[in-house]
């Protein structure tokens, strides 16, 4: 018999970027020139020895907890805690995208990597999982967080409200929305608001009213690009049967969602079915080239709003047409 020669095996590379409150990046490379794909254009990867994810992840942990004990991490002006964001908030984020709800995403290559720009999606499933999991999403595949606009409902709930703050989102008025896109933030913005997350299962993926152009008026103001945004597997979560106006009422909410498992099923009932999403983004429709004033064209801002309408709800049939099934 001949000689049986070894092949050597390459170690597997990692990333050697790291996030600013110091944690590892946790992506592996996926080319052969080692380039990461959230780092890509300037973070090589080095040929490391694979650490054991729990010894990893502990050490994370550990820095994290030493960083609060020292006071060592920022809050900017608006409440957004960076640190707890990557180091704790992603981490479980993680799960519900990639495990639970499986997201297949497209048309990543339309979100800027840097600069000012306008996220605009559908909202709905009578629980606004949808923009969480945008967010934490786009945080590991582009490497951006995305600082959503919330109604003020969502800063009034105790503990969410405050975890709404820390992990970046922010009043949905005018004036903060535009600081940020002058500090080129990407902003999230759902122009359905609590019409579309609330609305009832036979209406889903019909696009809700985008209201009078805001977002278009915020855009054409910070000269920003839009980019269009289409979910398709949020709205089949919760079922949205019937409301029950009087605990509406009762508690200040917009809406008290009754679904096929809720309240009848009490907290077991609030556990999201396990849909397949689909979040697809469209080609980003520039503005910087429209004049200072042109914000104040109430008939530009008209047909504006009713383009980027009108692409996601053809994104959103598309992608339903070709889904195989609600759950693979």
């Amino acid at each position: 018999m001949g000689e049986v020669i070894p092949i050597p095996v390459r170690e597997p590379s990692r990333c050697t970027a790291t996030t600013r409150s110091g944690a590892r990046c946790r992506n592996r490379a996926v080319d052969e020139s080692g380039l990461c794909r959230v780092h890509g254009g300037g973070q090589r990867a080095a040929a490391v020895a694979p650490e054991a994810p729990s010894t990893e992840r502990l050490d994370e942990l550990l820095a994290f907890l030493r960083r609060r004990v020292t006071g060592d991490y920022e809050i900017d002006e608006f409440g957004f805690d960076r640190d707890l964001t990557e180091t704790v908030l992603a981490p479980l984020a993680r799960f519900f995208h990639e495990r639970y709800f499986r997201v297949e995403w497209k048309g990543l290559e339309h979100v800027p990597r840097e600069g000012p720009a306008l996220l605009v999606s559908n909202h709905a499933g009578t629980i606004p999982m949808d923009a969480v999991i945008m967010k934490f999403g786009l945080l590991d595949r582009v490497g951006r967080h995305v600082r959503l606009l919330a109604a003020n409902l969502a800063f009034r709930m105790p503990f969410v409200g405050e975890l709404a703050r820390k992990s970046g989102n922010t009043l949905a008025c005018e004036e903060d929305a535009l600081r940020l896109l002058d500090r080129g933030e990407l902003l999230g913005v759902f122009p359905e608001g609590y019409k579309g997350v609330g609305k009832p299962f036979r209406e889903r993926y019909k696009l809700q009213r985008f209201g009078r152009g805001g977002f278009i008026e915020l855009a054409l103001r910070a000269g920003a690009p839009i980019v269009p945004a289409a979910i398709v597997g949020s709205e089949e979560i919760y079922p949205l049967i019937s409301q029950a106006r009087p605990l509406a009422r009762m508690f200040g909410l917009p809406y008290f969602p009754v679904t096929p498992f809720f309240p009848w099923l009490g907290p077991l009932g609030m556990l999201p079915l396990p849909t397949k999403w689909t979040i697809e983004f469209r080609e980003p429709i520039a503005t910087d080239g429209m004049g200072d004033e042109a914000w104040k064209d109430s008939l530009l801002v008209f047909e504006m709003t009713d383009r980027v309408r009108d692409e996601i709800q053809q994104t959103l049939n598309r992608n339903l047409g070709s889904r195989r099934s609600l759950f693979f």
